[in-house]
């Protein structure tokens, strides 16, 4: 939908000239508050960078620092290879060759659609700055707008708006900060399409922030997941998925079941049946996840004898809850929807011991 809309147009978007932006031990803190603690970490040219986490993990502050915004308190900021903020020196934002896209899109009530786009363009003439906002809304599908006010414009055609803004001054990275929130769910889907088509088609470094596991899935070439100030995992979507380093690794991914168990000859038991628990010794505790999509339910053979307490049809799949001897709480189960009869309460669960993640308890991203 987002190519066939931008050759509708006409336009090819403009390449930029991708850069390559380095945090080197990046530290942030107000007072005795530490929000960012020893962020080492790279944007590679071309790249799509998602920065993932929960509220508060220094996801947004990272940027902020990339952008000029906000001064580190130590450690320095690279744009390929050149110090543009550090110990002794901090290039202002206007000097950076960084884009910023703002989670709220930040356009000016007050002009039209082709005047927030030109914004930015000081240093060229009025009639080459227009000319220059006429591409860059021609790129994004929008020129039909040029002179409509942003309030006319749908929530998924301002962030096309202030996506162009950011990009007319072919910045070498551009930042874009939750800029899919304010958008509702029908209109997600086809604008992360649109948006992840036009950074391809400029070659852009991107480097954005989300809390959506799925969204980063969709949009990043990588993702570095943040937590409390630091970086706990980087790397592609596939790997940080099936080898995740930590028990908050994993649940942000995906919906666990997790049970406490004890290690005894290299095997954890579980409510479920004994897992494999490679690496451990004999007497460790540890925590046995089992992804929801992971665990079969079934009517009859091999398996945990399992009573379903609960079920809720959520469009393609049904959530169910489903008691069973020796838990205290539930086991949950995400399966294809009209799979299991309404009336079917009697069921057996089963999975493969190879999907099974064993953690150490108590070993988190502190």
């Amino acid at each position: 939908m987002a190519n066939n809309r931008l050759r509708a147009s006409g336009a090819t978007a403009g390449v930029t000239f991708a850069a390559r932006l380095t945090f080197e031990d990046i530290h942030l803190s107000f007072g005795e508050t530490e929000t960012l603690r020893g962020v080492t970490l790279t944007a590679e040219p071309g790249e799509i960078l998602c920065l993932l986490g929960p509220s508060g993990s220094g996801k947004t502050s990272l940027l902020r620092i990339a952008a000029g915004i906000q001064p580190q308190t130590s450690g320095r900021v690279l744009l390929n290879e050149r110090e543009i903020a550090g110990p002794d020196i901090f290039l202002p934002p206007e000097k950076r060759s960084i884009g910023l896209v703002f989670q709220d899109f930040a356009l000016f009530p007050h002009m039209s659609i082709l005047e927030n786009v030109r914004f930015g363009l000081t240093k060229l003439s009025v009639a080459d700055g227009r000319k220059e906002a006429l591409h860059a809304l021609r790129r994004v599908g929008l020129e039909g707008h040029a002179q409509s006010w942003p309030h006319v414009l749908s929530g998924g055609e301002q962030q096309r708006v202030a996506l162009a803004r950011a990009l007319v001054p072919r910045p070498s990275v551009l930042l874009l900060d939750e800029p899919f929130s304010g958008l509702d769910t029908r209109l997600k889907d086809s604008v992360r399409a649109e948006t992840l088509a036009i950074l391809r088609e400029t070659r852009a470094t991107a480097i954005m922030v989300t809390h959506d596991a799925e969204e980063a899935m969709r949009m990043g070439d990588r993702i570095a997941l943040m937590d409390k100030g630091k970086v706990v995992q980087a790397g592609r979507a596939e790997d940080i998925y099936h080898r995740p380093q930590s028990l908050f690794v994993a649940g942000f991914f995906a919906e666990l079941n997790v049970f406490a168990a004890a290690v005894s000859n290299g095997v954890a038991a579980t409510p479920l049946g004994p897992v494999p628990a490679p690496g451990f010794r004999d007497g460790d505790a540890v925590s046995a996840a089992i992804r929801t999509t992971d665990i079969r339910v079934e009517t009859a053979g091999p398996g945990t004898a399992g009573r379903v307490i609960a079920r809720r049809f959520v469009g393609e799949s049904e959530l169910l809850a489903i008691a069973i001897q020796g838990s205290d709480k539930p086991v949950n189960a995400r399966i294809k929807a009209g799979i299991l009869a309404p009336r079917i309460a009697d069921v057996t669960l089963s999975f493969d011991t190879s999907d099974v993640l064993v953690f150490e308890t108590g070993i988190e991203n502190a």
